[in-house]
């Protein structure tokens, strides 16, 4: 990846930064060259991006390309996932039953969903609406993801309703935000009990079809039409390529919307005017609102320091909220394999930004640069020169993992002492909620395979002790795993413990939440 010269950012500072809020103005040209740059430093192959100002679009182009195996260019029509901006949706769909009349923010979820169990009777018997879409259950970070982590596994709701009675809490019921998507997946349900459609066809009949949505679509697999979408892409310091669209499944209220720029500043401006989108009331003023109140705090420093100025981070319903330089933001962040989003309003600047790209991880550091440096010249800051700075932690981010990776693999492959004998750890290992994995020998290696997931399957190679690395059949991100094997005093494997090997692994991959016991000794037949 090829550098540009430092005087290019002193370019965008001169041409972009003015003084005041006021007095803010973005020539498109200087944003292009602000993009272009961005996308060069971070090896992005194609983005969107759009702004709304005081009612109006003042930007909306694409750049870049589909995919690297085609010529073809991004345009501001180009469908792109927007991964857990999807979250919001799903919200609003909940304000709208509310103001149908055909439930209470604080309904209990047991009272719709009666199979709903979590690990604590009280957890469950008062587990509301809104506890299902701020992030506050107490479940760890990510946990069980691994049921739609990666695609293609096999996992239904009612596995998804089953698995929360084993899923230990990490913090106490509301007073912790850690974010789980699997509550998103039961809030679609909720939707779908209350109001006899799916969660695909609500959101379509009223939120998509009113906005006039035209190229947006519920997740990849309903999409009717494959044109002009942009292929993902997963970017390592050997290559760039171009990897399948994540099939997101059951996990679609969660994270499945495919949308264009111009579709999204059609929703960014129903939500700059309070649920109100051309003279209609989509949402009420007051349920609205109730998606952009704090439920849960992330940070608070009451001496924050200049330029930014941020007093508070938290989490409504589906949407960040912080406060920068004197104005509240909201907005979310959305990443799926090779597709990283991001969206922020401004309200009281009747300003909004969305920023669409289709390649991991340097997809989220252009976003983050981008909308960055164009929120902080609309606040009338001075350039804080996101682009280089956020470059070197992406740069840090790269060599953490990668340092990591590289040594656990260089240990393997000079390996000289003697590997245990890996017969012994063969056989069928279960997970309460993940389900069955089995351990077996394929041309006199040991190999693992999780039933329900399988793209979850590969070679156990000897590491050290009792523990084995795993190189995944699925490499469309870097999820490689350690299998760490217990065993009882006669050297037999009793059950198995597992973590991501990177440092830097996606807290999707959430392997370290399963709990896999033996359950068979014979050797499994390959």
């Amino acid at each position: 990846m090829k550098e540009l010269k430092n005087h290019l950012l002193c370019l965008i500072a001169v041409c972009i930064w003015t003084i005041t809020p006021s007095q803010a103005q973005l020539k498109t040209a200087n944003i292009d060259t602000l993009v272009e740059h961005a996308m060069q430093k971070f090896g992005v192959q194609g983005l969107s991006l759009g702004i709304i100002k005081d009612g109006q679009v003042v930007h909306s182009r694409g750049y870049g390309i589909n995919t690297i195996h085609q010529n073809k260019k991004v345009d501001e029509h180009t469908r792109f996932a927007i991964a857990s901006n999807t979250k919001a949706f799903t919200s609003a769909a909940i304000a709208i039953l509310v103001d149908e009349g055909k439930l209470n923010w604080e309904d209990k979820v047991i009272d719709y969903i009666p199979e709903f169990k979590m690990y604590d009777p009280y957890v469950t018997a008062n587990f509301t609406i809104i506890d299902l879409l701020c992030h506050r259950s107490g479940l760890d970070l990510g946990a069980g993801d691994l049921m739609f982590f990666p695609d293609g596994a096999d996992f239904k709701l009612k596995d998804v309703l089953n698995s929360f009675q084993y899923q230990k809490p990490v913090s106490d019921f509301r007073t912790t935000f850690t974010y789980n998507n699997l509550m998103y997946i039961v809030a679609g349900e909720l939707i779908t009990r209350v109001s006899g459609m799916s969660w695909c066809a609500y959101i379509e009949t009223k939120i998509m079809k009113p906005l006039g949505m035209k190229e947006t679509g519920c997740s990849y697999e309903t999409l009717t039409s494959k044109q002009n979408i942009a292929s993902p892409h997963a970017v390592t310091k050997e290559e760039t390529k171009a990897i399948k669209p994540f099939q997101i499944g059951l996990a679609a209220p969660a994270g499945g919307i495919y949308s264009s720029i111009g579709d999204m500043m059609k929703w960014m401006s129903l939500h700059l005017n309070a649920g109100n989108f051309q003279q209609q009331q989509l949402i009420s003023e007051k349920n609205h609102l109730k998606m952009w109140t704090p439920h849960i705090q992330l940070a608070f420093n009451p001496t924050p320091k200049a330029p930014y100025r941020i007093h508070s981070s938290n989490y409504g319903l589906g949407w960040s909220i912080f406060d920068l330089n004197g104005y509240v933001l909201f907005g979310h962040t959305g990443g799926l394999p090779g597709m990283l989003s991001q969206v922020i309003l401004i309200p009281e600047l009747e300003i909004g930004v969305v920023v669409l790209t289709n390649t991991s991880e340097g997809g989220a550091y252009a976003h983050a640069s981008i909308v960055r440096t164009i929120v902080d010249n609309y606040l009338g800051l001075n350039d804080f020169n996101w682009t280089n700075k956020l470059y070197k932690r992406y740069e840090d981010y790269q060599e953490n993992g990668d340092s990591i990776t590289v040594q656990v693999w260089a240990t393997i492959a000079n390996n000289t002492s003697g590997q245990p004998d890996v017969e012994a750890y063969t056989g069928t290992y279960e997970d309460n909620w993940f389900g069955k994995a089995e351990v077996f020998m394929k041309n006199g290696k040991a190999h693992i395979q999780f039933l329900r997931s399988p793209q979850l399957n590969g070679e156990l190679q000897y590491y050290k002790g009792n523990s084995f690395a795993i190189k995944w059949q699925y490499q469309d991100a870097n999820a490689d795993a350690f299998a760490i094997f217990s065993l009882d005093e006669e050297g037999l494997a009793q059950s198995i413990k597992m973590k991501g090997i990177s440092p830097e692994i996606d807290f999707s991959f959430d392997f370290q939440h399963l709990d896999l016991q033996r359950v068979q000794t014979d050797p499994v037949k390959k």
